[in-house]
């Protein structure tokens, strides 16, 4: 895997690697570290940092889109595939570093658990949602202290996918005092991950994602 992590350095172990790996993931890749880079240049705004962090992610992951449900299960079928060819244990590597800030902070945040949303749309006082958020967060604990990085994994994208709505279809105001904490959280989460992931897809080309939802087409035809 490449050392240096920086979408520089990606983008140019992506053209050293050139016709060597399957045109979809050299278009997957090169889409993936286009966003990273933007990201990069964003280290005073979480909100765009995030944005272009999950934007990356999703160029890294997404075949085709569909039912929120067929979204999930295609991003953690995408987590595993990863974890299994990560002989060196890179993203718990990662996880582990990052656990005492923000995947410790993203498991105790009320504020990206999506039952919580559910039990207060649904006006929901049974309390149900809290029961649920404190079993999830010791099966987090748990997990990592055994190193299931996929169960961690699936824990930490789930938080992020409900702060990815949030930003996403206008749920949080740009750069807003409220609930600054877990955009912040999120974007230092994902920035630490996004390279680490990119650099496993680099390293092992034999991996196959399936089709992309978008392909390059020749307009000049």
């Amino acid at each position: 895997m490449p050392t240096d992590t920086t979408a520089t350095a990606l983008k140019a172990e992506l053209k050293r690697l050139g016709e060597t790996l399957p045109e979809v993931g050299r278009v997957r890749l090169h889409r993936a570290i286009s966003w990273l880079k933007r990201a990069e240049q964003e280290a005073g705004d979480h909100d765009a940092r995030f944005i272009f962090l999950w934007i990356a992610f999703n160029a890294a992951y997404a075949q085709e889109f569909g039912f929120e449900q067929l979204e999930r299960d295609l991003l953690r079928a995408f987590l595993a595939k990863l974890v299994k060819a990560d002989g060196a244990n890179t993203l718990h590597q990662v996880l582990f570093k990052e656990f005492t800030g923000p995947v410790r902070l993203l498991i105790d945040n009320k504020f990206v658990f999506d039952p919580f949303w559910r039990a207060l749309r649904d006006h929901d006082s049974s309390q149900e949602w809290g029961e649920r958020f404190n079993r999830d967060k010791r099966a987090a604990l748990r997990a990592v202290v055994a190193r299931e990085t996929v169960k961690v994994l699936e824990v930490v994208f789930d938080r992020l996918y409900v702060l990815r709505n949030q930003l996403i279809h206008g749920g949080a105001t740009w750069n807003s005092k409220i609930n600054r904490r877990q955009v912040t959280d999120g974007a230092n989460l994902l920035h630490s991950l996004m390279p680490a992931i990119i650099a496993l897809m680099l390293a092992h080309p034999e991996m196959d994602f399936g089709g992309i939802a978008y392909p390059v087409i020749d307009t000049s035809m």
